[in-house]
């Protein structure tokens, strides 16, 4: 089988609805836990996929997490050798550090379930598969600028690059179309310092995880089905 690497920063936050549809493209999914498994080893190839998963440290805290220089080294590898890569929420920014882009604290946290507004590009993209409300999981408080020649797809009043592509191969999404509503306990557990901090309304946080993320995931399984069938052709 094709190898699908996903770098995972906590437990929860891994490749969720998208595992099956990994499963179903011929991918056997391999988890490299960042801070453990030895990073500097990996080796991707052209017939691999990387997925780069969230977390809540910053992409540019090598000092206080040295392994991320480990993880940027293998996504930097990654680029050279052509493989797809898909970065979802600390791995879009890492994908874009990576890419020579500035990661930085935006201006506040974007934690819920809301839309999205996709720019022309986006509407022309795998991403149109989230419609009519393209409404996902928001988990972020930092940001990052457009790297130099990738496409934004999208974007929300706070945070003006949300998603971004380059070619057919790269995709940086700040929001998580990979999370499960039967998850969305694991997900306020493990995050619940954030929650406590950004005073959120966590019963109503559980409701809109629990209505609105199984139609998400949906949807999210057509965007990333269509994204593999680009990337591999």
């Amino acid at each position: 089988m094709k190898r699908a690497f996903a770098i995972r920063h906590v437990a929860f936050e891994d490749l969720g609805s998208l595992a099956a549809l990994l499963r179903q493209r011929g991918y056997d999914a391999v988890y490299l836990e960042a801070g453990i498994a030895d990073l500097a080893s990996i080796a991707v190839d052209r017939d691999d996929l990387l997925i780069v998963l969230g977390g809540p440290i910053g992409a540019y805290e090598e000092d206080r997490y040295p392994f991320l220089r480990d993880e940027l080294r293998v996504i930097e590898q990654a680029l050279r050798a052509d493989v797809p890569i898909l970065g979802l929420c600390l791995g879009a920014q890492l994908l874009a550090r990576a890419l020579g882009a500035r990661v930085y604290a935006g201006k506040g946290k974007e934690i819920g379930v809301a839309p999205i507004e996709l720019s022309a590009a986006g509407h022309a993209s795998c991403l149109r598969h989230l419609a009519p409300d393209f409404r996902v999981l928001h988990w972020h408080g930092d940001t990052f600028d457009l790297p130099a020649g990738a496409t934004c797809l999208a974007s929300t009043s706070l945070t003006p690059h949300q998603a971004f592509s380059m070619g057919a191969k790269i995709l940086g999404l700040q929001f998580h179309i990979e999370a499960e509503a039967e998850q969305a306990e694991r997900w306020l557990i493990g995050h619940t310092c954030e929650l406590t901090g950004a005073s959120l309304d966590v019963p109503q946080l559980r409701q809109d995880m629990r209505r609105f993320l199984p139609e998400v995931a949906q949807k999210s399984r057509a965007a990333i089905g269509e994204w593999l069938d680009g990337a591999a052709r």
